[in-house]
């Protein structure tokens, strides 16, 4: 179940059935509808969603104004992980574990349908830190433990492209992401960090994720929580 609730003035999402990672960018003509349908899934409860803007569009003639290369090396390393050598937008990630079209409602439905994560992570506001705990799980394997941070919503004119004279707007817009530390699936991890870590560039959340490793690339997501300052 699905924990929505306003702690001292931060609003946190915990134990989702997915976590939605949407790789666009603002040159690429097909990306405004996905950019729409990933907006709404962001409005369900039992979902986190990220946005990774891409910058291999940008040579078309609009240099999206949130991407970042880091951001396309994720997903090469996810279509590696998979054995695949082909990258495209828009692409919706479901859980680490499945990529499909990200502006095709049947493909994305259905993948999120089949969804679940076993892992609770917790997080709390105290004082001026974020308070995260990730719970014990007999037999579980190797994980890292990320900070993700986004900024909730922007609007962009879009000036140039194959997007020219569009106003689109983007919600959960990666703005970095931070290797914490390993889970221990014996005894559970806690960890503390400053708000000022959430709120640079821009920012005004964050997503702890709790992903595999799988030789180097990522593997499945086992588990995330979110918060919204």
């Amino acid at each position: 179940m699905l924990l929505v609730a306003p702690v001292n003035g931060a609003e946190f999402r915990t134990n989702p059935k997915a976590v939605v990672e949407l790789f666009t960018s603002q040159g690429c003509s097909s990306c405004p509808k996905a950019d729409a349908m990933f907006s709404e899934l962001g409005k369900r409860q039992d979902l986190i969603t990220l946005a990774y803007h891409v910058d291999y569009w940008d040579y078309i003639g609009w240099p999206d104004t949130f991407g970042d290369a880091a951001n396309s090396e994720r997903q090469r390393a996810y279509a590696d992980s998979w054995g695949s050598s082909r990258i495209y937008t828009p692409q919706l990630v479901v859980n680490g574990r499945k990529g499909v079209v990200g502006s095709r409602d049947a493909e994305v439905a259905g993948a999120i349908k089949e969804a679940s994560l076993q892992l609770p992570v917790s997080l709390n506001v105290g004082g001026q830190k974020l308070e995260v705990s990730v719970a014990a799980q007999a037999g579980g394997g190797e994980a890292t433990i990320w900070l993700i941070t986004f900024k909730d919503h922007a609007q962009v004119e879009i000036e140039r492209g194959e997007n020219a004279g569009k106003t689109v707007d983007y919600t959960q817009i990666v703005t970095g992401k931070q290797m914490l530390g390993m889970w221990d699936a014996a005894s559970g991890t806690s960890l503390k960090l400053p708000l000022a870590e959430l709120t640079a560039d821009g920012s005004n959340g964050a997503v702890i994720l709790v992903q595999s490793d799988k030789n180097g690339l990522p593997g499945p997501i086992l588990g995330a929580a979110s918060v919204l300052l």
